[in-house]
């Protein structure tokens, strides 16, 4: 019935295959926005699209391009892929475009806004003060796919810690998956992607922060201090050689961005700014900072051994993360007594007051009497915390 749709996420996520897919048997027209002047971006998206309109004269400005939309016979569905290099280059043109929109007499257009950048997309498009906020009748956020889906595609068992260490290099990022080609073992998918010379995955995050407009060395510097070790607000701006106040600004854009994520202890409020734990979202930027970036130089002196095993604590780190997305109201617990991977309440929607299972997460077998030995110190470690009285343990478990 037309209409406007939006749609973004992260690079290499799928989002252009995925429209190219929908659009081909319904007969839409695909544009892709390049990085350069208005007046060559107006003349790209024409050309690219002109063969499926009915256009005597190219247009010179946007105005003429709506109105030349405006005339066509029957139904039109328009794809503009990297919507945010358009407004880079003319921050007015979504007033324009939201200006016609309103005024358009073709209400059964479909017009499809698609972008990598999710800042630029929300300020664009999504903010409560953004010019075309409150007119898209679908809004939909490409998210990374899950490990499940992973074993699906690869053709392999999610039953194996092999597949996982695997999954954990290229995370839920389907064009990183395509990259592994025939590479199954984790150590031989880590050379090819990340340490080989001129390797796919050396300058990504570069481009990634560069599609967010994120340039400079303050947000790659951060993320180095996260990776590192360096988790709590005072530690990274340490690390990073930056006032601790000064510091807020490129963690909440990071934060924006999907590529940090921010933890506070179960039970506590998330607006307490002082028992805050910072982390890499993503696992492929994860082992970027962690492992690739503090280990390059000196990786190929390392034996396999080695190599192997800051893969595999990179891993579990990873595991860590997919338990607790598995348990609805789960987090980590830390304290001066103690560090926990896993607290969540006793029952679904509960509150913490009313019960918490307490979890130790391992991504390594463990014997029976291994778990035992692990659930006996678990609650020995939780009967010592403060959070033990406000919230009574009504279980333990590995």
């Amino acid at each position: 019935s037309g209409g406007l749709a939006v749609l973004y996420g992260r690079r290499r996520i799928g989002k252009t295959r995925l429209l190219n897919r929908w659009l081909a048997p319904r007969g839409g027209l695909y544009a892709q926005a390049i990085e350069a002047g208005p007046g060559l971006q107006l003349d790209q998206i024409f050309q690219d699209v002109k063969s499926g309109l009915d256009a005597p004269v190219a247009p010179r400005t946007w105005e003429d391009f709506f109105s030349i939309l405006d005339h066509q016979r029957g139904r039109v569905i328009l794809c503009i892929d990297e919507f945010p290099y358009l407004v880079q280059a003319d921050p007015s043109l979504p007033s324009r475009l939201q200006r016609w929109w309103d005024r358009r007499p073709r209400k059964s257009l479909l017009l499809i806004l698609c972008g990598s950048s999710r800042r630029m997309m929300h300020g664009a498009l999504l903010d409560a003060a953004a010019p075309l906020y409150g007119r898209s009748s679908l809004i939909l956020n490409v998210e990374p796919m899950e490990y499940r889906d992973f074993c699906r595609a690869s053709g392999l068992s999610n039953e194996q810690a092999e597949t996982f260490r695997l999954f954990s290099l290229v995370g839920g990022v389907p064009k990183y998956w395509e990259l592994l080609g025939k590479l199954r073992a984790p150590l031989d998918a880590a050379e090819s992607l990340y340490f080989g010379y001129a390797s796919y995955m050396e300058n990504e995050p570069r481009r990634l922060l560069a599609d967010e407009q994120m340039g400079g060395l303050s947000p790659a510097g951060v993320l180095e201090a996260v990776g590192r070790g360096a988790r709590k607000p005072s530690e990274i701006a340490a690390r990073h050689g930056t006032p601790q106040t000064q510091l807020a600004k490129v963690l909440y854009a990071l934060l924006d961005c999907g590529f940090l994520k921010r933890e506070v202890p179960l039970g506590q409020s998330e607006r307490n700014p002082k028992n805050v734990l910072y982390s890499i979202a993503d696992p492929c930027l994860r082992f970027w900072y962690q492992v690739y970036s503090p280990h390059r130089s000196r990786w190929r002196s390392y034996p396999a051994a080695e190599r192997r095993r800051l893969i595999n604590q990179h891993a579990s780190t990873v595991f860590e993360d997919r338990v607790r997305a598995g348990h609805p109201g789960a987090r980590r617990y830390w304290e001066k007594a103690g560090e926990f991977d896993l607290v969540r309440p006793a029952r679904e929607g509960s509150s913490p007051e009313a019960g918490v299972v307490v979890t130790e997460v391992k991504f390594r077998l463990l014997s029976p009497g291994e778990k035992l030995r692990l659930e006996a110190d678990l609650r020995t470690r939780w009967e010592r915390t403060a959070a033990s009285r406000r919230s009574p343990a009504r279980g333990y478990e590995v």
